[in-house]
């Protein structure tokens, strides 16, 4: 696999030519994909395509789309899964890549846990469950299919 400058740039241009297992689908601004790590359950990611490096990097509208295609990823996650609600985090820390995580919330998370960002969670919580097609494989679909029905309405 060619370098690429962040992990970003290689998932984009691995879902660009299907070979990103997690993706969910292309929006308008990007792609929806799967997290590597299930943790919670329907940790999703939206992957700004073409890649820039921040936020402010992309024009008005093309911003505001970013921001509806997130806001339509969480509108499917809650769809799908038995989730409360959905935490959203744009960061930017160590990937100079504009990228959203979405974290889907449930009631049975412990408070001291569930009020605060899902980094809380000790490590070998939070990665304790790796994206496996044979596990999570339906979840990805569900996911696509309601964010079809999402765009259609």
């Amino acid at each position: 696999m060619a370098d690429y400058p962040t992990l970003i740039h290689e998932r984009v241009a691995l879902a660009r030519s299907g070979d990103n297992p997690c993706v969910i689908g292309r929006l308008p601004s990007g792609w929806a994909v799967l997290g590597d790590l299930q943790f919670p359950l329907g940790y999703s990611l939206l992957l700004a395509d073409p890649v820039v490096d921040q936020l402010t990097d992309l024009a008005g509208p093309d911003r505001a789309q970013f921001f509806a295609d997130m806001a339509l990823l969480g509108e499917a996650l809650l769809e799908v899964t038995d989730a409360a609600r959905v935490n959203y985090e744009i960061q930017g820390n160590t990937e100079a890549a504009l990228h959203a995580h979405l974290f889907p919330r449930y009631e049975w998370e412990e408070p001291e846990f569930s009020r605060g960002p899902v980094w809380r969670y000790p490590p070998e919580v939070r990665t304790a469950e790796p994206f496996r097609e044979g596990v999570h494989g339906p979840l990805l679909r569900d996911l696509g299919r309601a964010i079809a029905e999402l765009t259609v309405g």
